[in-house]
């Protein structure tokens, strides 16, 4: 969160994208900072590449936070 609000402060942007998700980190902390910030999330990386950023969907990273492991 601290974070953020130095970036923010240091620079104008309009979206947040998420990278580096696995499974240990699947990045619930975004919730809050989107929240204190209101700056939307625009992508999500599912992998190493540039071709892994995927357009983010609110519901699909919800469901999937929230989905136990089996």
């Amino acid at each position: 969160m601290h974070q953020a609000d130095i970036f923010k402060k240091a620079m104008d942007f309009s979206g947040i994208i998420i990278t580096k998700m696995d499974g240990t980190a699947k990045g619930g902390v975004i919730l809050g900072i989107c929240d204190k910030t209101n700056i939307p999330v625009r992508y999500i990386g599912i992998g190493e590449q540039v071709e892994d950023l995927r357009a983010f969907d609110a519901e699909d990273f919800v469901v999937a936070l929230y989905d136990e492991e089996e």
